[in-house]
């Protein structure tokens, strides 16, 4: 909300605002260029302009402020009352808002071609000796059109940016209700991004404000419900200015909305909105997600969001450990090895009423607990218990871009665990896709109690593969200890893997190439299969 409505605000009474008490601005030296001032006004009311603005304006031999082509300028009614007679005004009139334009260069065109006229315009008044005060509605450099003028001008002349109140502390303030707090996250928009960016963006952060509504209202509406957080929004529109509203945005018009209106997503603690989010639905359920192979860089927004709306965050104590805490949400950490056990008790909870969260590593779907949630899920006593799988980053992908792109055609993923199938079955699986001559991604490849599988799996492999075929041993993807080494398959040692470790072999294809003296090869399976 650069800028509000023309003719909104009224004129404050005489002596409302205190007049400045600061030292007076530094009047520029004979024959030496002026000075140039970014000044930001707030974001609406004249009484929420700070005492250097008024100082500033006060002092200045030139006032700049744009219009549309109407020509009448919000930001020059904000500072109207101290505007002198004796000012030079400099009205910089946009030849183009929303309309359409002829220029040879289109819109852009037309906007660069306007704004290097006004800096020239500027530009003369300076190289004059004046000092030149631009107004801005908001803060000089956020989202104002100041700072079009700024970089064409502030590497020539002294300059000052004045700061002032946004529209985002103005709305929030009209609000009475927190942006965001502790360790929460503010996420700015602008409307103008596309519906799905935007619904992206929205579920990922904490907070959220979302500016330059208007015409993008509708767009920006269905983001908000796409992200889920259309119960937790606000609409501000002119805040602190007369015709000021305020509301809840699921209940806007849309046809009512004017571009200087925000939505307002406010702090998720204690607030009423989130948790009449939360219950909209008026049961529990159970999301299952992967967090990917590491920490938050590898959450997928729609996953942020499901763990944020959770009440109950239910896994192996390890990966509930990726997830940043939240006030109000219980855990219920466990060991590795009752999956099972785990699923009936988050499922349990969301027959109870819950939002529960099921938390995996790397993709829930992939040797994780999203199967073991549905077998249970599958008995009566739990079929009305609404269940959703969410993606995640998978070992397997992860490992492979960090080495190049050994996975870059057919390939097979093979778990050489043997607790839950038995060993013969893993070895038809190992030969099978060795003879079909696929590149192999191999999960859980050793563990304390289990140290021969590695070994075994080698052995049989060499009698499909040449014994230089790549192999990638990729430890800790994304995380501290992140170790991703090549190694010929005939030269892989048992010893250097565990089940933090996942290997990729490498097809009859497989390239390995060092493209740097010092870097660490780059291992690639070509898209093309040579015919027969």
């Amino acid at each position: 909300m650069s800028e509000p409505t023309p003719g909104a605000v009224p004129r404050p009474t005489p002596g409302a605002v205190p007049r400045p008490t600061a030292e007076p601005t530094a009047r520029p030296e004979p024959g030496s260029p002026g000075r140039l001032f970014g000044v930001g006004l707030g974001p609406g009311d004249p009484a929420l302009m700070t005492v250097r603005a008024v100082q500033v304006i006060g002092e200045a031999d030139v006032v700049a402020y744009h219009s549309a082509r109407h020509g009448r300028s919000i930001a020059r009614s904000i500072a109207a009352q101290y505007l002198r007679a004796d000012h030079i005004e400099e009205p910089l009139v946009y030849p183009v808002t929303t309309e359409t334009t002829d220029h040879p260069g289109g819109y852009q065109g037309a906007m660069e071609e306007f704004y290097e006229s006004a800096a020239a315009r500027l530009a003369a008044h300076l190289d004059a000796g004046r000092t030149v005060a631009v107004l801005a509605e908001g803060d000089p450099l956020f989202y104002g059109s100041y700072m079009h003028m700024h970089k064409r001008l502030a590497d020539r002349y002294p300059t000052e940016v004045v700061p002032g109140v946004t529209s985002v502390s103005g709305a929030a303030a009209r609000l009475q209700t927190p942006l965001v707090e502790g360790e929460e996250v503010l996420t700015i928009l602008p409307g103008t991004l596309p519906e799905e960016e935007l619904a992206a963006r929205l579920a990922a952060t904490d907070s959220a404000v979302v500016m330059k509504l208007g015409r993008t209202f509708p767009a920006v509406r269905g983001a908000l419900e796409t992200s889920g957080r259309l119960a937790e929004a606000r609409y501000v529109e002119r805040a602190t200015m007369a015709g000021e509203r305020l509301g809840d945005l699921a209940d806007v018009d849309p046809g009512t909305v004017p571009y200087f209106a925000v939505a307002v997503v406010p702090s998720r603690v204690g607030n009423p909105g989130e948790a009449a989010a939360r219950t909209a639905t008026g049961r529990g359920g159970v999301v299952v997600v992967g967090t990917g192979p590491a920490g938050p860089l590898w959450l997928t927004p729609e996953t942020k969001r499901a763990l944020a709306d959770a009440e109950v965050l239910v896994g192996y104590t390890t990966y509930l450990d990726r997830v940043p805490a939240r006030p109000g949400q219980v855990r219920h950490g466990s060991d590795n090895k009752v999956e099972s056990e785990r699923a009936e008790f988050a499922l349990d909870l969301a027959r109870r009423g819950k939002r529960v969260a099921v938390v995996s590593g790397g993709d829930p779907g992939v040797f994780a607990m999203a199967t073991a949630v549905l077998e249970v899920a599958a008995q009566d006593e739990y079929r009305d218990v609404p269940v959703r799988v969410l993606p995640g980053v998978t070992a397997a992908n992860a490992a492979a871009a960090a080495a190049g792109a050994p996975l870059g055609h057919d390939y097979a993923v093979i778990s050489l665990s043997d607790r839950l199938k038995p060993w013969e079955v893993i070895a038809e699986r190992l030969a099978a896709a060795a003879g079909a001559d696929l590149a192999m991604a191999l999960y859980n490849p050793g563990s304390r109690s289990r140290t021969w599988q590695v070994a075994k799996a080698r052995e049989l492999l060499l009698e499909h593969r040449a014994p230089d075929t790549p192999v990638v041993l990729a430890r800790d993807v994304g995380g501290p200890e992140q170790s991703v080494r090549t190694v010929a398959l005939v030269d892989l040692d048992p010893g250097q893997v565990d089940m933090r470790t996942i290997l990729l072999i490498g097809s009859s294809q497989t390239q390995l190439a060092h493209r740097a003296p010092d870097a660490p090869p780059v291992v690639w399976t070509p898209r093309r299969y040579p015919s027969a």
